[in-house]
């Protein structure tokens, strides 16, 4: 296949089309520079242009035919570039439309303006000022007790013995036989995940995930070259017989599930299906990466798949979605000793070590009470904001749990996905569409909406009432959708 470097001829149609035609040669020099297969580096390349604005959401690409023509690539390679754009939520392609850049939305400040960031998943921000002293008071006592020049040196990977105890007691909460020699101390939930997963399966290998997962896991693969395994979902939770199916033709490396709570459609998978899941690993001796970050919000769930394949399963859990999204401390709950060890030393390769600083005002929280006070607070907070999404938007088939703080919003209207988050945001009000959570080719039409954040009450309140209006009276102009 040749890659000719001839000049450039495409017809520019409109102001948004006018720096296309540099955006192609500069993918023609990538792709002779680069042995990648061209349709993964020209979806790579779409992302990297996105992210970097030489492309912005809206912009019309070019036809498969002038594209192929322009790289010297055949018709196929293009289409199966674009359609692994639209896999990933990049681009969108209708008749008579042609194919257009889906993009990222700028975010909206967080503090100071006047936007509702419900597009974050983050937990709701505790307002009781004696919370908030509590809070200070306990941070205010690690520094003034600590020894700083401990905490400002290199450490261990895993945590020191306080932070592991610290981390032991949170997760025995849900995993009551958890030993500490299987405990590590992590930098965040998110690098838990890219070490299990870098550890469990090499390039080109597989996993399974559910068809709607985090963000994160998708990106996290993208970048190890690893692929994801859709598996189908119900209201019980991933399918136990897609799993078996899987095992049997695909041979993954490994199992990831956020059983509770899920990111981003809210379900909790039911205590059979958990037991279902957990059969099917263990019969093909295939390794379970539990991500529970949301395992502590519902008073009552069913027991983790730690507790039912402790010999396969990594049970990873954290702060950032119980006392706030900065506090980047996470715990893993090894299978064994020995693969805990092996698991710090691709953490030790990738992060080097969790903040000391973090980890001792985590361990503090835990230690003295704080953490379970922060916890109480936010469920109640979590249960008055779905309220109020009930009362908004129940007449939507939203599905949401009383105490998390996000909800899943299927649309029922004439407003396409991408439409409807664009609109919104244009409104001020910041949601996901469903294509960023999708490990296959069709994404339900949906948007997750977060109710946390920095935003009061009042603010998610009126946040709410738009989005039931938006849905309400989905004549908008689109004019103003950008």
């Amino acid at each position: 296949m040749t890659r000719s470097s001839r000049p450039i001829n495409l017809r520019v149609t409109s102001c948004t089309e006018a720096a296309i035609p540099n955006t192609i040669a500069h993918w023609r020099r990538r792709l002779q520079a680069s042995d990648q297969p061209a349709y993964l580096l020209i979806a790579d390349l779409i992302a990297e242009d996105l992210r970097i604005g030489r492309l912005s959401a809206r912009d019309r690409l070019p036809t498969l035919r002038v594209l192929a023509d322009e790289l010297q690539l055949n018709y196929t390679t293009v289409a199966r570039a674009y359609a692994e754009a639209r896999k990933r939520g990049l681009i969108d392609s209708r008749p008579g439309q042609g194919t257009r850049v889906r993009g990222h939305s700028p975010a909206l400040p967080l503090r100071g303006g006047s936007g509702a960031e419900m597009s974050m998943n983050m937990p709701p921000e505790p307002a009781d000022p004696a919370l908030l002293a509590r809070l200070r008071t306990g941070a205010a006592e690690v520094m003034a007790q600590a020894d700083m020049n401990t905490l400002l040196r290199y450490q261990d990977f895993g945590g020191t013995a306080a932070d592991k105890a610290a981390g032991l007691a949170w997760i025995r909460r849900r995993v009551p036989r958890a030993e500490a020699a299987r405990v590590l101390v992590c930098p965040g939930i998110h690098s838990a995940l890219a070490a299990l997963i870098s550890q469990l399966a090499r390039p080109g290998e597989l996993v399974c995930v559910e068809s709607l997962c985090y963000p994160g896991t998708k990106a996290i693969a993208n970048q190890l070259g690893v692929q994801l395994h859709a598996l189908a979902m119900d209201d019980e939770g991933p399918s136990a017989e897609a799993l078996e199916q899987a095992c049997k033709t695909l041979k993954p490396k490994a199992l990831i599930v956020n059983p509770t709570l899920q990111n981003p459609t809210t379900l909790t998978t039911s205590g059979g299906r958990r037991e279902a899941l957990a059969d099917v690993a263990l019969r093909y001796a295939l390794p379970i990466i539990e991500d529970d970050a949301y395992a502590m919000l519902p008073r009552q769930s069913p027991p983790p798949l730690a507790t039912l394949a402790p010999e396969l399963t990594y049970y990873v859990t954290g702060l950032s979605k119980t006392l706030g999204a900065g506090l980047r401390t996470a715990y893993v709950c090894a299978p064994s000793e020995r693969l805990a060890q092996r698991l710090a030393g691709a953490l030790r390769a990738t992060t080097v070590m969790a903040s000391p600083l973090t980890n001792a005002l985590a361990t503090r929280w835990i230690q003295d009470g704080t953490s379970e006070a922060v916890l109480d607070a936010m469920r109640e907070e979590c249960i008055a904001r779905q309220a109020l999404a009930a009362r908004h938007l129940a007449r939507h088939a939203l599905q949401a749990q009383p105490e998390g703080f996000h909800l899943w919003l299927p649309l029922a209207s004439s407003w396409s996905v991408v439409e409807f988050a664009s609109y919104l945001r244009t409104r001020g009000v910041g949601v996901v569409a469903s294509a960023a959570f999708a490990t296959d080719t069709d994404p339900p039409d949906a948007v997750r909406v977060c109710l946390g954040g920095p935003m009061s009450r009042d603010e998610c309140d009126a946040a709410l009432a738009l989005i039931a209006d938006t849905l309400d009276h989905p004549g908008h102009p689109h004019a103003t959708v950008m």
